[in-house]
C-alpha cells in the first residue's frame, strides 16, 4: 500500500523573488550552479530553522551558517561555497527581501559628534544596482603584462577571515594582565603574527589571479610560478598590480549610502554627508 502524500505539502514556502546572478555563472561547474534557461533562479524565504542557524555565533564565524541557509533558500545554488563575492551579496540580498520584505532599516554614526541616525534601504535598487555591472576581468600594465583577475570564492575569504581572527586573538591575548610572557615572547608572537598574515594576503593577492599573460607572449596559469613571480617582482610592481586587481573586485560591490547629517550636527563639525557601508550580518539581516 502507497502511503498517502503529506497534505501540508501544498502550504510549503514558494519562491518569493526571482535573480540572476552578476557573475552570469560563468566561473561555476554544474556542481555548485543549475543553470536555468531564463537565467534567473529562485529564491524562498527563510524557515524558523534557518533563522536559528543564522543566529547560531560559531556557525557564523566558520560561515557555515550561511552556507547552509543559501542551500535551504536558494536551491539552485549547490555549493555556496564556491561563490564570488558579488553573486553571494546578491543572493543574500534576496533572501533579505524573501523573507521581510523591500527595505531594511540601517544605523550609523555620524562622524564627529559620534550620534547615531538611522536609514531605511530599498533593496530592489540595491539588487538592480549591482545586477546591471559590466563586470571586467583584466587589466594591463604599463610594462606590458596582461593579468586575468579570478574574483574570490566564498570559501577564500572565510578562510582568510578566520585565519587573520586567529592571528589577531594570539596577540591580544598576549597582552592581556596575568599573561605570564617576557617582553621577548611577546616581541617574538607579533613577528609571528605579522609574518603569518603577511604570507596570507600575499597568497590572497596570487589566488587573484587565473592567468598572466607576459610582454613577450608567454601565458602564464600555474598558481605557484605566478606567486613566484609576484614574490621577486619590485614592489612598485606589485602595488600597482595590487590597486588595479582592488579596483576590479570592488566593480561589482554595493556600493555605500550617502547619508546626511542634520543641521544640527553640522555646527557641532559633523560633514554635510557621509558614506555608510552596507553590510548584511546577524546586527541588520533580521527584522
Amino acid at each position: 500500500m502507497v502511503e498517502n502524500s503529506n497534505p501540508l505539502n501544498k502550504y510549503y514556502r514558494q519562491p518569493s523573488i526571482y535573480i540572476s546572478l552578476p557573475s552570469k555563472g560563468v566561473y561555476y561547474s554544474d556542481q555548485v550552479y543549475r543553470a536555468t534557461e531564463t537565467g534567473e533562479i529562485p529564491v524562498m524565504p527563510m524557515t524558523a530553522k534557518d533563522e536559528m542557524t543564522f543566529k547560531t555565533p560559531d556557525a557564523m564565524i566558520t560561515g557555515q551558517a550561511t552556507v547552509d541557509v543559501i542551500k535551504s533558500c536558494c536551491p539552485n545554488i549547490l555549493d555556496p561555497w564556491q561563490l564570488v563575492n558579488y553573486d553571494m551579496d546578491t543572493i543574500l540580498i534576496a533572501i533579505r527581501i524573501a523573507t521581510y520584505g523591500e527595505t531594511m532599516d540601517i544605523n550609523a554614526k555620524v562622524p564627529v559628534v559620534n550620534e547615531e541616525i538611522g536609514h531605511t534601504v530599498n533593496l530592489p535598487s540595491l539588487l538592480e544596482s549591482v545586477k546591471n555591472v559590466d563586470i571586467k576581468n583584466e587589466f594591463k600594465t604599463d610594462n606590458g603584462f596582461t593579468f586575468t583577475v579570478k574574483p574570490l570564492t566564498y570559501k577564500e575569504i572565510t578562510y582568510t577571515q578566520t585565519k587573520t581572527f586567529e592571528q589577531q586573538k594570539a596577540v591580544a591575548q598576549s597582552t592581556q594582565p596575568g599573561v605570564q610572557m617576557t617582553e621577548e615572547q611577546k616581541t617574538q608572537r607579533y613577528a609571528q603574527a605579522y609574518k603569518a598574515l603577511t604570507d596570507l594576503n600575499f597568497q590572497m593577492l596570487s589566488n587573484s589571479f587565473s592567468k598572466i599573460q607576459t610582454p613577450d607572449g608567454n601565458t602564464v596559469t600555474d598558481n605557484k610560478q605566478i606567486t613566484d613571480f609576484l614574490t621577486n617582482a619590485d614592489s612598485k610592481f606589485v602595488n600597482g598590480v595590487q590597486d588595479q586587481m582592488i579596483l576590479l573586485r570592488n566593480q561589482a560591490q554595493i556600493k555605500p549610502m550617502r547619508m546626511k547629517s542634520s543641521e544640527e550636527q553640522i555646527k557641532k563639525g559633523a560633514p554635510a554627508t557621509f558614506d555608510v557601508p552596507v553590510t548584511f550580518d546577524n546586527s541588520n539581516f533580521f527584522v
